[in-house]
């Protein structure tokens, strides 16, 4: 059975391209336009990892990191954080936050899936 990654961006190009990726990959892939519409894909299905940015509208990545290790189905997911940001202490917030890792953009297709592997189970 395929896995399932849920991907929160704003941006439609970011969208499209990790979604493009991890499909020819056999993923199945969600997608939200920023936090709050990835709150959405939260109702007890199975999502095996989350793929987020930092800067939306509505909710951005943090509070969604925050917000998702607050679900018990979602507690011990991983979670990669994609961001513009290479600031330590930025990164750190993510951390803290809960996050697994993250991947700085713009990516290339093979970073990311190389990311991903590590840490989906």
């Amino acid at each position: 059975m395929a896995k399932t990654i849920l991907i929160v961006d704003d941006s439609e190009s970011i969208r499209e391209v990790v979604k493009f990726t991890l499909e020819n990959e056999g993923y199945t892939v969600l997608v939200g336009v920023d936090g709050k519409d990835a709150l959405k894909f939260l109702d007890g299905q199975t999502i095996d990892l989350v793929i987020t940015d930092l800067h939306m509208p509505n909710m951005d990545g943090i509070e969604l990191i925050k917000h998702i290790r607050t679900i018990e189905a979602y507690k011990r997911i991983p979670i990669l954080f994609l961001t513009t940001e290479s600031q330590v202490s930025r990164k750190m917030e993510a951390k803290d936050a809960g996050a697994t890792g993250w991947i700085i953009k713009p990516f290339v297709p093979t970073k990311l899936l190389e990311a991903l592997k590590k840490v989906i189970r």
